[in-house]
């Protein structure tokens, strides 16, 4: 049995086309087509069901399928152990992060990531926090990016920065005029939120509770930027992670974004990795790199 007859094999199950399945695998349809032949005489077990109008898998194929993705995994796997060893900054990595850190964090610590790495390629992946959790458990990832701390869970926690958060409010509203804010100040206020699944919505939740601050229930935004646009058209306010801030800001623009007076409510901003993982030595130095080029107004 061949490695490359279970890459054309998954290709298959997941093409439903012999065509493109063979383009995937830059071979020519009849070499696929008879290698799976030969792959299936070898097992004693049709995997593929063949007529004129579609492919389609068998149930043995499909159980197949499953253990040739694991074998190609671990067979992958060894690669990159090979590579660490060589050199720790060296191979792939699946990296996990949360929708309201990836856009925000990616462009200002990928560039030197590139620079400094030059040689590891990162893989990203964007997901809710409990997506992520079952991905790193399942080693579909290798490192998370994401908001601490999280409930349950059997993985080594890094603490990388700690995130301040401001109130965005439009420049038209009676709190718009503070220079700062205090949670005394949104006492009896509603805060637009995020829908159910980000953990940014629970870690506003927690600072609302203490501060007596109301969600505005009639609403849920997907995203910071959905919420970005809600508050500029000044049907409520919310708070927003520093790095979601604007740069520069104009005096034309719709939203203020103003700091709150100490102690500043903020979330935390860590890594996940599994316990005893190989690439420990990797994830420190992609942490302390992203330490080193945060602005100065993010911190721990």
């Amino acid at each position: 049995m061949k490695l490359r007859d279970l890459e054309y094999l998954i290709a298959v199950a997941e093409e439903r086309h012999f065509h493109r399945a063979a383009a995937r695998c830059f071979v020519s349809q009849p070499t696929l087509s008879g290698q799976l032949k030969k792959l299936e005489a070898e097992l004693g077990i049709m995997l593929v069901e063949r007529n004129n109008r579609q492919v389609s898998m068998t149930e043995a194929g499909e159980a197949v399928v499953k253990h040739a993705r694991a074998v190609l995994g671990e067979v992958e796997l060894i690669k990159n152990v090979a590579a660490y060893y060589q050199d720790p900054l060296v191979g792939e990595l699946r990296v996990g992060l949360i929708p309201t850190v990836a856009p925000y964090l990616l462009p200002v610590i990928m560039p030197q990531l590139k620079k400094q790495f030059s040689r590891l390629k990162l893989w990203l992946y964007e997901y809710q926090t409990h997506v992520l959790m079952e991905k790193l458990g399942n080693a579909e990832l290798d490192l998370l990016i994401l908001a601490l701390p999280v409930e349950e869970h059997d993985f080594v926690e890094v603490d990388i920065f700690r995130e301040p958060f401001r109130l965005a409010i439009q420049r038209q509203q009676k709190l718009a005029k503070l220079k700062q804010v205090t949670m005394s100040d949104l006492s009896g206020q509603e805060l637009l939120l995020l829908e159910e699944g980000h953990c940014l919505r629970g870690h506003i939740l927690d600072v609302c509770m203490l501060a007596g601050v109301k969600e505005q229930s009639q609403y849920h935004a997907t995203s910071l930027e959905t919420l970005r646009h809600m508050v500029a058209e000044g049907i409520g306010m919310t708070l927003m992670p520093e790095l979601a801030v604007p740069a520069k800001t104009r005096k034309s623009d719709d939203i203020r974004y103003i700091e709150f007076a100490d102690p500043r409510p903020a979330r935390r901003i860590g890594m996940l990795y599994r316990k005893n993982s190989y690439r420990e030595e990797t994830f420190n130095h992609i942490a302390e790199l992203i330490k080193s080029v945060l602005p100065v107004n993010v911190f721990f």
